[in-house]
């Protein structure tokens, strides 16, 4: 019994590497865009948020957590306004130390935003829809 719940957290933890990789491709791939069309740092991140909210809601709900409940869209926007605040945060932070270059700033960022989304999303987005016995 536990066996198997250590197993499926493991599961857990795959899917949502692998959605996250999916997730960080269409998030960076809109961040780097619009960069790339020249706007600033922040508007760039704000887009790239706000277009990738509905697709990671759906993705990572269903795909990781088992999850087809849409009430829950306000605590993962909310989760979402967090790390769009930190992502400009660690931008600011780097760029104001010299960091000129905003696509590797932006990536430097990746892996720590991506720890702090799913330790959000498991423990106040899907909390109540993760059932370990069942996946």
């Amino acid at each position: 019994m536990l066996k198997d719940k250590i197993l499926t957290l493991d599961n857990h933890f795959i899917r949502f590497i692998l959605v996250g990789i999916l997730n960080t491709i269409v998030g960076y791939g809109l961040f780097a865009l619009f960069i790339y069309l020249g706007l600033h740092y922040s508007l760039a991140v704000l887009f790239s948020t706000i277009l990738g909210v509905l697709f990671n809601f759906k993705s990572i709900g269903k795909l990781v957590f088992n999850s087809n409940n849409n009430e829950r869209i306000y605590h993962f926007i909310g989760v979402y306004i967090l790390l769009y605040l930190l992502n400009v945060s660690g931008l600011w932070g780097l760029s104001s130390i010299g960091m000129e270059n905003m696509y590797v700033a932006g990536a430097i960022l990746l892996a720590p935003l991506a720890i702090i989304s799913f330790i959000l999303n498991k423990n106040f987005v899907f909390n109540q829809e993760v059932d370990f016995e069942k996946n």
